[in-house]
């Protein structure tokens, strides 16, 4: 177990204290630093954007380079995903929706966002 204060639960969603200031603040604070540690990955994972390979004149290097390209490709692009659903409940938290599911508007369940802080569907959408 984390010693990690837990985000915010629903119900402070509609509540205005200093509990619900502490816990968005401390969930923006995690959201923001995943955020950040996921854009130096995408980077990493794709530094040059969707270039064209480089190749020499060995043909074996050339489906090496190929493989290890688009498994690099395979890689950005679930980072890039996975940044998405971060800053996108960044954005929720400051409209106030963050904790609501996009597909039914029903609370994602405390346990579902506290594991997965940037959820954006309750478990019956997601699955």
């Amino acid at each position: 177990m984390s010693d990690t204060p837990a985000g915010p639960t629903n119900a402070h969603l509609t509540d205005s204290g200093p509990a619900d200031t502490e816990g968005f603040a401390a969930l923006r604070t995690e959201l923001e630093a995943e955020r950040d540690i996921l854009a130096i990955h995408v980077a990493e994972a794709d530094p040059h954007g969707f270039t064209a390979p480089q190749f020499d004149d060995n043909l074996s290097d050339r489906g090496q380079v190929a493989a290890e390209q688009t498994e690099n490709r395979q890689l950005a692009t679930q980072l890039r995903e996975q940044l998405d659903d971060v800053e996108f409940a960044l954005h929720r938290l400051d409209d106030g929706s963050y904790g609501s599911c996009v597909a039914c508007g029903e609370s994602i369940p405390d346990e579902r966002l506290e594991a997965m802080p940037a959820a954006r569907h309750c478990i019956a959408c997601a699955s």
